[in-house]
């Protein structure tokens, strides 16, 4: 899969909110969307003209692919999988992408951003269901068990990012250990459940053509 390699806050800027890409940075008085709240570019201060329903659909896909770090092919694939799933495509689509394992482990308040979490993912920090489990796009299910591994427990980043997300809210859908490493998926996430400032029926507009 290509990766974006360019600086993340640009993409927060051309989405004109944030997106939360850089962890702590993103709260904090650097924010780029707090210094500069306009598009990057050139022209950016001047790209003050309407978009069209096209151009409309094709921000709010981009919301979701940019706050995700997934690929197009693979926001596509979760598109298929969502209108095979009896209810409301949108609200499938966002649920069946917060059920991705970087998610969950950022969720968790295991990594300080998305990119963070999908990196140590890979690394094969985390277990599901007592299993190791690298694949960061894995999606879990109501009564997996998501861990970090006993060996991975003795670092020091892990447990100064347990310090630092102890009082980060964790989603109803997640029941989190008393000591942070472990948590219990109880349900699928609703709709109120997810934090993301999306418009997901356009984005159901955009690939129902």
């Amino acid at each position: 899969m290509a990766r974006y390699t360019n600086a993340v806050c640009r993409l927060c800027r051309r989405e004109g909110q944030k997106l939360f890409l850089k962890g702590d940075r993103c709260y904090s008085s650097k924010c780029a969307i707090d210094v500069r709240p306009y598009a990057p570019g050139q022209h950016g201060q001047n790209r003050g003209r309407k978009l069209s329903e096209y151009g409309m659909q094709h921000r709010e896909k981009q919301k979701a692919r940019r706050f995700y770090g997934v690929s197009e092919k693979q926001l596509r694939r979760y598109f298929t999988l969502a209108t095979k799933i009896p209810g409301a495509t949108g609200e499938n689509l966002l649920k069946l992408l917060e059920m991705r394992l970087d998610n969950v482990a950022y969720r968790m308040g295991l990594a300080m951003s998305r990119a963070e979490a999908r990196q140590l993912v890979n690394h094969a920090h985390f277990t599901v269901n007592g299993r190791k489990v690298n694949i960061p796009s894995y999606l879990v299910k109501p009564g997996d068990v998501v861990a970090l591994r006993e060996k991975s427990r003795q670092s020091d980043k892990f447990k100064s990012l347990v310090e630092a997300n102890q009082s980060k809210p964790v989603p109803r859908w997640i029941e989190k250990s008393s000591d942070g490493y472990e948590a219990k998926i109880v349900q699928f996430p609703t709709r109120e459940d997810i934090d993301l400032p999306v418009e997901e029926t356009l984005i159901v507009e955009l690939y129902s053509k």
